[in-house]
């Protein structure tokens, strides 16, 4: 790989979406329809730049090991995976929501410690931490909104949009733990040796979502 070869990890689903348009702004333009492809690596417009498409608690990982030297992932997942180990120089502003705990709207009584189902374990490990409180923590990978209506949770912690997934399954959203975006991660090492080609495309990105406030 050349020392101005620039991989970037995206993020798959609503990120993309939203990112893809945003690269357009700043001409990086993959050479095929990436939502229609089964490939995981793009090339682009660009010689210099290729793109790679993957779940986006999978992008914090190619990062900080540098199989990427660049990532787009939203900020619940590196709160919970720990930034330590990569840089994160850009909010772009993107795929918007908020970090909550949720509770069902008409709560039964809590025998023992409030059980708290999420996929954000570290997350919420620190957040009742940081409150006091103490609580037993159910780590689920989906179906978070069905643990206090089947009896398994008392509250989640989760992503919260509009709310309409809450409420439709007799859940409300009450504490807010954190505003979340997408945000540009960078591989440390990566950044000392493609420094010139890394601060263009951030330069760029920069000025397009300055541009789309």
């Amino acid at each position: 790989m050349s020392s101005s070869q620039v991989i970037i990890a995206l993020t798959k689903g609503r990120i993309l979406d939203e990112v893809l348009p945003l690269f357009e702004q700043t001409d990086i333009i993959p050479l095929e329809d990436i939502k229609n492809s089964r490939k995981l690596i793009f090339d682009t417009n660009r010689d210099n730049i290729q793109l790679m498409v993957m779940r986006g608690s999978d992008v914090p990982t190619y990062v900080e090991f540098g199989s990427a030297d660049m990532g787009v992932v939203g900020k619940d997942l590196l709160m919970e995976y720990g930034s330590e180990e990569f840089y994160e120089p850009l909010d772009l502003k993107l795929a918007r929501c908020r970090l909550m705990t949720a509770e069902p709207t008409n709560p039964g009584p809590i025998q023992g410690r409030p059980k708290v189902a999420t996929k954000f374990v570290n997350i919420a490990k620190k957040y009742f931490a940081e409150q006091g409180k103490q609580i037993e923590l159910i780590k689920l990978n989906g179906a978070l909104e069905l643990a206090p209506a089947m009896g398994l949770a008392d509250s989640i912690v989760d992503i919260v949009d509009t709310g309409n997934t809450l409420k439709a399954n007799g859940l409300e959203p009450k504490e807010l733990i954190a505003q979340i975006s997408s945000r540009v991660i960078v591989n440390k090492a990566s950044m000392k040796i493609k420094n010139t080609a890394i601060r263009e495309i951030l330069g760029k990105l920069r000025e397009a979502v300055a541009n789309n406030q």
